[in-house]
């Protein structure tokens, strides 16, 4: 085997081990997913609970915490409410509106109120539903913060903003605001019927186990080829040889009737 031959099979066993690893990331995810369903069932199982008995005097909602359902009594700060653009609720682009609630104790929640659909193009709603007055009791859902990596998607500006994030809103807001917001599932007084609610969450095991699948099968394939031209490829280069030297017999075989077809013409000559 040549140096090309031996840098190509390298590579090919090199995609072989990339494609391994690959695979067993995907089983990795699978089994993160499937340890966050447990939670996700044993919160949704649970009873609701005030909101500082679940996260405790750290007042931060973590993954431990998602879809927790959590009671909190206040009022509304109409003041500091906040839109949410560019969300998508059941594959339908629209708004939602997270409004803080001031708790007794001084500090905040954020609550998303709810989704109201984009109706056409416009990059606002066109009606916002106002906020209750007076002390409300929340029933909802608690969700950590929003992140979008380096965007700052989640500082309102201008009283709007794409993510929901606490920490983030409250620098602006001026809030002491829990690290994480609560979607709301029930309020007392009723929330506005032009809202629309929220989907719960999905509790399934995602494509993971078949995209590890598709990498294990991409590195046998890898090998298997690796494996069938190491093969072909040796015999391939014996038949060339065998051709060459075919190829050299003939031409010794082409040039014996010239030899002979000479004979004669001496012979003539030597008649005249």
């Amino acid at each position: 085997m040549n140096l090309r031959w031996i840098t190509a099979a390298l590579g090919v066993l090199v995609l072989a081990a990339v494609c391994v690893a690959l695979g067993r990331w995907q089983l990795h995810r699978l089994d993160e997913r499937k340890a966050r369903n447990e939670v996700t069932r044993s919160n949704l199982a649970a009873e609701p609970a005030p909101l500082d008995q679940i996260v405790g005097p750290q007042g931060v909602v973590g993954d431990q915490h998602a879809w927790r359902t959590a009671v909190v009594t206040g009022h509304y700060d109409a003041s500091k409410q906040v839109i949410l653009k560019y969300r998508n609720v059941n594959d339908k682009p629209g708004f939602e509106i997270v409004t803080p609630l001031v708790l007794s104790d001084g500090k905040a929640v954020l609550v998303d109120r709810g989704f109201i659909a984009r109706q056409s193009s416009e990059l606002m709603p066109l009606n916002v539903p106002a906020v209750p007055t007076g002390e409300v009791t929340v029933t909802g859902r608690l969700q950590r913060s929003e992140r979008g990596g380096h965007t700052t998607g989640g500082t309102p500006d201008d009283g709007t903003a794409r993510l929901i994030n606490g920490p983030d809103f409250a620098k602006v807001l001026g809030l002491n605001l829990y690290d994480g917001y609560l979607q709301i599932t029930k309020q007392d007084p009723a929330n506005d019927p032009a809202f629309g609610g929220f989907p719960g969450p999905e509790i399934d095991d995602g494509p993971h186990f078949f995209y590890a699948l598709q990498w294990f099968f991409f590195a046998l394939l890898a090998i298997g080829g690796l494996v069938y031209f190491t093969k072909t490829g040796g015999r391939g280069g014996t038949s060339g040889d065998d051709t060459e030297d075919s190829a050299g017999d003939s031409s010794a075989d082409v040039e014996q009737p010239a030899a002979h077809a000479g004979a004669p013409d001496r012979g003539l000559r030597a008649d005249r």
